[in-house]
């Protein structure tokens, strides 16, 4: 940890032990200055949901199955505290995400939907679109007066469901490809979230996906980022190299195209007694990118010391934010 009046300078000149990649807050294991991330705005606030699913994804992001509770079922009540936060402190946030695990096993997201809602906030929900889907169906139905406010993004990993269901199991394409498919017929703005498992370029995806999507009498674009989202491959043993203040420079990006400079997540751990903010929607297990109780506590600068920062954020260049 940096201490008062240290300066970065001062950590790279001390003398100590050769560090390990993403052992060190500020300086990477070759000595450099580590990148580090301002919140510019507070434009999107995720909720994760809870991370049980009723799925369990070989490559899931936040390792979501029937029984992995780490991450309890939010409360209406727990949201509408940091909603009124927002509202308090006019941090002019524009849009909150719902993730999961799977969001419908919630019993209370219809209600958490409808509080964002009513609040004019623009919602995206995550959701594989399966039987948890469907079992709240009617509550669903009755945010349709929202109408494009309410986008659910649902997660397709690949236009066949050869490697679709390599990646969640067998069984699992036709209840999510009925599930888009009824979403679209009651009239909801949706989206495809896919995987780049399958080794293709993203030119191949688009053009299998768009042939998906005009089989199913979707009417989404599939050439539009925003309608199907891609998301690279987390292979947790591959090497990904760590991200120094150079590398703005050198890969011709901004700390500001990072997902943690305008968007945090509120989590609720197993046994705990009040939820906390975390720095990304990948991060929720780890200590160093707890944040504090509060949105104002949440505020500060994130440090990209994660393997994470790097194959998913900078170098893969995705976001789980709409837009």
């Amino acid at each position: 940890m940096k201490s008062s009046g240290e300066t970065t300078a001062d950590i790279l000149d001390a003398p100590g032990p050769p560090l390990s990649k993403f052992a060190d807050p500020w300086i990477t294991a070759e000595g450099q200055p580590r990148a580090r991330v301002a919140l510019e705005r507070l434009q999107t606030l995720w909720f994760n949901t809870g991370t049980l699913c009723n799925l369990t994804c070989h490559h899931c992001y936040i390792e979501s199955s029937p029984r992995n509770d780490r991450l309890v079922y939010l409360t209406r009540k727990e949201v509408e505290v940091f909603l009124d936060e927002i509202d308090e402190k006019a941090l002019g946030t524009e849009e909150i995400g719902l993730t999961g695990g799977e969001p419908f096993m919630n019993p209370e997201l219809i209600d958490i939907l409808r509080l964002c809602l009513e609040r004019g906030y623009r919602v995206l929900l995550l959701t594989n679109a399966m039987r948890p889907m469907m079992k709240q169906a009617e509550g669903l139905k009755s945010l349709r007066a929202f109408g494009d406010r309410l986008t659910l993004r649902v997660s397709l990993d690949h236009y066949s469901a050869l490697v679709h269901e390599a990646e969640r199991g067998a069984r699992s394409w036709q209840p999510t490809v009925a599930g888009l498919q009824w979403l679209k017929q009651e009239g909801f703005c949706i989206a495809v979230a896919g995987r780049r498992l399958s080794g293709e370029s993203e030119a191949e995806l688009r053009a299998g996906y768009q042939q998906l999507f005009t089989d199913l009498g979707l009417a989404l674009d599939a050439q539009d980022p925003a309608q199907l989202v891609l998301f690279p491959e987390m292979d947790a043993a591959a090497d990904v190299p760590e991200i120094t203040e150079a590398c703005w420079g050198i890969l011709g990006k901004s700390p500001r195209d990072v997902m943690c400079a305008s968007s945090r997540m509120v989590v609720k751990r197993k046994g705990a007694e009040k939820p906390v903010v975390v720095a990304c929607t990948l991060l929720p297990y780890q200590p160093a990118f707890e944040l504090g109780q509060s949105l104002k506590e949440a505020s500060g600068e994130v440090s990209l010391n994660h393997p994470h920062c790097a194959r998913f954020c900078v170098l893969g260049g995705a976001s789980c934010s709409a837009r």
